[in-house]
């Protein structure tokens, strides 16, 4: 019984991607080590957090990442994308799941980027959403979407926007109940060749401004370490990164005050079209 409910109490905490209960997180073990930021970053997982990034890719990719929410199987978070380059811009698909038997969340999404101007891309992404709730309590399954802007202002420094359901679609009509719009502003900013700091602002309707941010250090061409760290509720982040000509490992683990460790990995290959 205990168990039963302390799961319920970490799900009402934690739950993301889907119905708002929590600002998600940018997928990604390196934007997870770097505070959680990744609207304006680059790399694979970009292309999941802000579909903007596809417009200056020209690499195939595919990538998997898993994230152990406070070291708890249940809440444990599987993604995984893929990237197709076109002559005119990038396409992407990712999938989502987050949970388990009795209760999980998914996430499908299939988008599109293109350049705009040499310096400014634009993204969409649709996006089918599912939560099942076992013992029969049911599923619901519904169709939203997300855009995202990008601006390479300079070589070194790039601004990102996103925003995930702007329509704010209704989740039941019992209640009334919508899903929230989710809101990411943000900068990356390569100081020099071995530095790079990102700075991000996240919102929804229902929650505290998260402020979040982060550092990455090159130590060597194939050896990358991070720190971050976020507010609403204060976390610390830190990871590393190894980067294997086409592949590239990612591990990092954030810090809860309270609730302890969430470990997360990446295994990314990408190659030139």
């Amino acid at each position: 019984m205990f168990k039963s409910l302390l799961l319920i109490f970490f799900i009402t905490l934690s739950s993301i991607e889907i119905y708002g209960q929590k600002i998600p997180s940018n997928l990604g073990a390196a934007e997870s080590a770097m505070g959680g930021t990744g609207v304006a970053s680059s790399g694979l997982w970009a292309f999941a957090n802000n579909q903007a990034s596809l417009g200056f890719n020209s690499q195939f990719g595919v990538g998997f990442y898993y994230e152990n929410r406070f070291m708890t199987k249940e809440l444990s978070l599987n993604a995984l994308s893929l990237v197709v380059p076109t002559k005119k811009g990038s396409f992407s698909a990712n999938l989502s799941y987050f949970g388990y038997s009795q209760y999980n969340e998914k996430k499908f999404g299939l988008a599109y980027g293109l350049l705009l101007s040499k310096r400014l891309a634009l993204g969409v992404q649709m996006d089918y959403l599912t939560t099942n709730i076992g013992n029969n309590y049911g599923s619901v399954g519904l169709f939203t979407f997300e855009i995202g802007l990008m601006a390479k202002v300079s070589e070194d420094l790039t601004l990102g926007a996103h925003i995930f359901n702007p329509i704010q679609v209704k989740l039941n009509d019992y209640n009334g109940e919508k899903i929230p719009s989710l809101l990411k502003i943000g900068l990356q900013w390569r100081l020099d060749k071995n530095f790079t700091a990102a700075m991000e602002a996240q919102s929804d309707i229902d929650n505290k401004i998260v402020m979040c941010g982060g550092l990455e250090y090159r130590i060597r061409d194939i050896l990358y370490t991070r720190i971050g760290i976020s507010n609403n509720p204060s976390i610390f982040s830190f990871g590393v990164g190894l980067q294997m000509k086409a592949f590239r490992i990612d591990f990092s683990s954030s810090m809860h005050q309270t609730l302890g460790y969430s470990p997360q990995l990446s295994l990314i290959y990408q190659m030139d079209k």
